[in-house]
């Protein structure tokens, strides 16, 4: 027996709690042999975000997924093994479109929207401008067209959630000893004062809603034992619109979670 909520649950009860998780599984089918289906099971989120899924849509075992209840909604990148966003969710959605309509972003999987009843799950994967100048061009570019995809959006649809991994910690709190990284991709201060402006914009940055101390990560190198120390990054996010900030109810970091270079970050809302 499946497992599936329906929307107008979302919409006509009372006291209904929406659970979000993000998670950059780094490969899908790597994260799938770490005990990604076991783990999903025992945390049953109503909506999972997935970036980096490194996936063509007939190479992701969506049958395990339905068996745990979750409709499958998959953007993959035209070059195979590489980038991808797919959102799972217990509730059937009335509306899901890929990509934010500009080709040389959406042909690398970087967009997935889902809306359920008056909300809009927006679920992406940010270039990384780690490789070089080009591609910390090509961030910039994304992280601009982005803020004009959401400014567009929300004039119809205001409550609006932006899941997904940013690569970028916003401020020196974010990251580990941040006087050790000036000039570099994640923490430029283009990149930071680039998510200020959105927060700016009408958004909030949900974890620090509920926590403002420092050492909490959700991305960790494989480096030198990183992890283990906790040598760690903040860059996944849920923002939500401000008209959402008052239903917000948890967030919680799983930094105890090992299936990939990143952790789930987890988001309760009362919808």
């Amino acid at each position: 027996m499946f497992l599936h909520k329906t929307l107008e649950s979302f919409k006509t009860e009372k006291n209904i709690n929406m659970k979000i998780i993000t998670f950059n599984v780094n490969g899908i089918r790597s994260a799938a042999s770490k005990g990604l289906f076991e783990w999903l099971e025992k945390e049953s989120p109503d909506v999972l975000c997935i970036q980096e899924t490194k996936a063509q849509p007939d190479q992701i075992d969506i049958l395990r997924f339905v068996e745990l209840g979750y409709y499958s909604y998959i953007h993959s990148a035209e070059k195979k093994g590489y980038s991808g966003v797919a959102i799972f969710s217990k509730v059937e959605p009335d509306f899901v479109e890929a990509g934010i309509g500009i080709e040389k972003f959406d042909s690398e999987g970087r967009m997935l929207r889902a809306d359920f009843g008056e909300i809009t799950v927006l679920n992406s994967y940010f270039p990384s401008g780690t490789t070089g100048d080009i591609r910390q061009e090509v961030k910039m570019e994304y992280l601009a067209e982005v803020q004009k995809f959401v400014d567009k959006l929300k004039l119809k649809r205001p409550n609006i959630i932006l899941s997904g991994d940013y690569n970028i910690c916003h401020k020196p709190i974010d990251i580990n000893k941040p006087e050790n990284k000036k000039g570099v991709s994640g923490f430029l201060p283009e990149e930071r004062e680039w998510v200020s402006r959105f927060i700016e914009s009408g958004f909030v940055d949900t974890f620090r809603v509920f926590d403002q101390s420092a050492g909490k990560y959700t991305w960790w190198s494989y480096r030198a034992g990183a992890r283990a120390k906790n040598l760690g990054w903040r860059i996944d996010y849920h923002m939500v619109s401000t008209p959402l900030k008052q239903n917000l109810k948890s967030v919680k970091i799983h930094s105890d979670i090992f299936m990939s270079d990143h952790c789930p970050y987890e988001m309760v809302l009362a919808v």
